[in-house]
């Protein structure tokens, strides 16, 4: 700063110290000039007049006697002048750079000592620190690029703050706003992005900043946990103000992504920092004004998307009289932002957008609702419009279901407003970030104990039939259904050969038979156990419901597309009960589904294909109420053969009179509700339900946990598949179809052996699918296929296919489904010579025998020890040779 005189001029009056920065010195008492508004304000018209007679004239006759030199006043103060750095005109370029730099960090030091913030004028100071910080403000950005081009290292502009976290009474949202915490938030955040490391201490956003460029992304991903673990207090910040915080991160990251990419802002103007692993998750039926205005993660299932419209950013307005630009205008969610008057020419408008310079950005509008498996009964599954910009637009579509980010808006709803009659605001979800829910992201949730419990159950040598007698526990009897059910929860395995030629892997299983069978309970069961299942019934479903429909949007005015049953479906389980209960129409509609896994829609302009790949389990009930066994499956069903054949197995329950069966599963339903009433006591809680089996049950929650490791995890080959097996069964199949007139045998039921054995390689997480998987496959299948038949045909088509239905089955189980006929015979024989029901049953043994003999079982002994034939009340008298049973 150069030095100061110490006189003045003769004739001039006193100064006061000026800066001696090029600034005019201030004098005790200024001329006034009688046109000066601010003047006349300040000190009134009878001062100026007074001023005027008492002044001093300094324009006269000796003006020029007033720049005469005067040697003893024409000297420099002595005070303030530094003896050890001198600045001379005549000095060198080099030299005198050296020496302001002297003076600079001379400067610097004694403010860091002394403490001073230059936040403002500090009306106690004098007159001379005055000028010096008024001075000094203008000059300050100047000075940083002076500095900067001497790589010298810059100062800031405001203090590290070491307590960010002491809002001092402030809200967060002002707090963060304020541009000492701001640039405390910027610079710490820059910070985290350059020394962030990975587990094996490496740069962590190097690599994600490299792979976002690579692929010329506009977004980087920033994992809460790792955030709040370095910077507690960015952590405590981002909830709170995040839509401030949040645009602070941007910046940060844009300038750490420039300084790396110097060029990438011709790619990308603009940054945007995603926010994944927030830990609280909240459900779409929770969220309320607490969560106005705040961070919150939440999950749903697409159901609706407009199209992707382009959105004002930034905005300039033409003033059509002056043709003058006004702008720019940053528009906001809540509002539209205009101006109210032309600087130019004052004029209120008409204003057009200068369509030229106007930032447009993109805008997408999707609806969330709650996930099927999450609803409570009763209620109505809840949604929620979410804003998608930026690059965040067609990240999903209808029927995916998505983890979500974002910020818990509200703005004005005049629609809203004029039907109420009170202020109401709509609320909204602006995405942040979007993670797509598929299978790999299910597997997360399993721990290292649950893959090792997993791994030590599949090794159990009984793994199938123990899982078999799990499924629904809360129901007697039925295995088949069992069966059935547990295949189609573990499914298949889909292909797509060159992306060409899709085949399912979805099993499908109509269940068929007599009310009171426990029909709707079975599929209750598969919504409770699945990951992911849609519950509907045949007279609450449309055709539109089951597959999509197309409406028009109440906010864009277009027409947009609505997911059905079957798309939100999608990677799970579509149940539907009472079947027979829909139109022809709507059940046609499903055809598709059900084979291709995709539904295509040709309406209202949008032509598009959705994915519904689910498995479809359906429940109906026969003509008239009850099946009758004297006529075919096709003939108690009122079904096409084209949706019979899309069903992989066909499940037939008939409730059949048999006394000791009967009375076993009465007792079962008494021990289940003493055993469930909600007030029992620990003794009731022991009750041991009457089972058919001596097999130990899986329970439930690693029943799930086993089901999901398996169809996520485990995907087994036809590598040594029995095909000449497979081609005789399927030439059988087709005759003996021919022969019966019964349900139409197709190509389909060979891809239904395939996937049938691909669930049971599952059961065992096995890679491949051998001779044991096909064969319980084909088991499976012809006791489908037989009991669709009539009556009366049954037994031929059993003796017939004896050789695949007797694979792996007990032969105790058998026998005694050998003797149980044998035993309605004879009960239907004294019926019909006696005319009364009997008590007791006598069945000889050889009869018995015989039929064992052209099964191929020779031992008997084991099967008249085991618990199933003493269970039912079977007695063997080997003196007399009988089998007596007693009702």
């Amino acid at each position: 700063m150069p030095p100061k005189k110490t006189g003045s001029a003769r004739g001039a009056p006193p100064v006061a110290s000026g800066s001696g920065r090029g600034e005019p010195d201030r004098v005790s008492d200024p001329p006034v000039d009688e046109e000066a508004p601010f003047e006349e304000d300040l000190f009134g018209d009878a001062d100026i007049a007074e001023e005027e007679d008492e002044g001093e004239d300094l324009i006269g006759d000796r003006m020029e006697e007033d720049y005469e030199a005067i040697p003893e006043l024409d000297v420099y103060e002595q005070a303030g002048l530094d003896d050890d750095i001198e600045l001379d005109s005549d000095m060198e370029p080099d030299a005198r750079a050296a020496a302001e730099r002297e003076l600079r960090k001379r400067d610097r030091k004694e403010k860091a000592e002394s403490g001073v913030r230059r936040t403002g004028l500090d009306l106690g100071s004098s007159s001379e620190e005055e000028d010096e910080e008024a001075a000094d403000r203008p000059s300050r950005r100047r000075r940083r690029a002076e500095m900067a081009a001497e790589g010298e290292a810059m100062d800031e502009q405001y203090e590290s703050i070491e307590n960010l976290e002491d809002t001092k009474g402030h809200t967060v949202k002002e707090w963060v706003t304020m541009p000492a915490n701001r640039l405390e938030i910027y610079n710490r955040f820059k910070n985290y992005l350059r020394t962030a490391t990975n587990s094996k201490g490496k740069p962590l956003f190097k690599e994600i900043i490299r792979a976002a460029v690579n692929y010329n992304e506009q977004s980087i991903n920033v994992d809460y946990t790792n955030l709040a673990a370095r910077e507690q207090a960015l952590a405590l910040f981002l909830p709170e103000a995040p839509k401030e915080v949040l645009q602070i991160f941007n910046e940060a990251a844009s300038e750490i992504i420039l300084t790396m990419y110097p060029e990438y802002d011709k790619i990308h103007e603009q940054i945007f920092v995603r926010v994944t692993h927030l830990p609280l998750v909240e459900d779409l039926r929770s969220l309320r004004q607490l969560h106005l205005n705040t961070l919150i993660r939440t999950q749903g299932v697409v159901t609706s998307a407009t199209g992707v419209l382009p959105q004002l950013n930034m905005v300039k307005y033409d003033c059509t009289k002056r043709s003058y630009i006004m702008g720019p205008f940053y528009q906001t969610q809540d509002q539209e932002v205009k101006p109210g008057h032309c600087p130019e020419c004052q004029s209120k408008g008409p204003f057009e957008i200068n369509v030229d310079q106007t930032l447009y950005r993109n805008y997408q509008r999707i609806r969330i609702q709650e996930s099927p498996g999450k609803v409570s009964a009763g209620r109505l599954p809840r949604s929620k419009d979410v804003v998608l910009l930026a690059d965040l637009v067609d990240t999903c579509k209808p029927g995916d279901e998505i983890d979500l980010t974002g910020i818990y808006h509200n703005n004005y709803d005049g629609s809203l407003n004029h039907s109420q009659g009170f202020p109401v605001f709509a609320t909204v979800i602006e995405a942040n970030y979007i993670e797509k829910k598929d299978e790999k992201s299910n597997f997360s949730k399993l721990t290292d104990d649950d893959v090792a419990e997993i791994n030590a159950l599949s090794k159990d040598p009984d793994v199938a039939e123990r899982i078999f007698e799990s499924m629904t526990p809360s129901i007697y009897g039925h295995m088949d259904i069992k069966r059935a059910l547990a295949l189609a929860l573990f499914g298949g395995q889909p292909k797509n050969p060159g992306e060409k030629h899709k085949l399912r892997g979805d099993i499908n299983i109509l269940i068929c038979g007599d009310p009171g069978t426990a029909k709707s309970q079975f599929l209750k069961y598969i919504e409770k156990t699945a990951h992911r299942a849609v519950f509907t019934t045949g007279q609450g479903a449309s055709a539109v419901g089951l597959t999509a429909y197309v409406q028009k949007s109440p906010v864009t005015r277009e027409w947009t597309l609505e997911a059905g049953a079957l798309v939100l479906a999608d990677q799970g389980t579509c149940l539907i009960d009472e079947f027979d209960k829909m139109n022809d129409a709507d059940r046609t509609s499903i055809h598709e589904a059900m084979e291709q896994q995709s539904i295509s829609l040709a309406k209202a302009g949008i032509v598009t294909s959705l994915q519904a790949r689910c498995s479809v389990i359906a429940a109906a009930n026969p003509i008239g109420g009850r099946y009758d066994p004297t006529l075919t499956f096709a003939d108690n069903v009122d079904l096409s053969e084209p949706i019979l054949s899309r069903f992989d197995i066909l499940c037939v329950v008939r409730d059949q009179v048999d006394p000791v069966q009967d009375e076993l599963l009465a007792s079962f339903v008494v021990s289940s509700h003493v055993k469930h009433h909600p007030n029992a006591d620990a003794e009731e809680n022991t009750v041991e339900l009457p089972r058919s089996s001596s097999l130990k049950l899986v329970p439930q929650h690693l029943l799930k946990k086993y089901i999901q490791f398996a169809r996520e995890r485990v995907h087994p080959k036809l590598t040594n598949t029995d095909q000449d097996k497979l081609a005789k069964m399927y030439a059988d199949l087709r005759r003996e179809s021919l022969i019966t007139g019964s349900i139409p045998i197709t190509v389909r039921h060979i891809e239904s052996v395939i996937r049938l054995a691909e669930a049971h390689a599952k059961m065992h997480l096995r890679d491949y699918v051998g001779s044991e998987d096909v064969n319980m496959a084909i088991r499976i299948m012809l006791e489908s296929f037989i009991e669709t038949q009539k009556y009366s045909i049954m037994k031929t088509m059993r003796r017939t296919f004896s050789r695949y239905l007797s694979f792996k089955k007990d032969t105790n189980e058998v026998l005694f489904f050998v003797l149980k006929q044998l035993v309605l015979e004879q009960v239907a024989y004294q019926r019909n010579r006696y005319g009364k029901e009997v008590d007791s049953v006598n069945i000889p043994e050889k009869e018995l025998v015989d039929r064992a003999n052209a099964l191929n079982i020779r031992d008997l002994n084991s099967f008249f020890k085991s618990d199933l034939f003493k269970l039912n009340r079977f007695h063997h008298d080997p003196e007399k040779k009988l089998i007596i049973q007693v009702f």
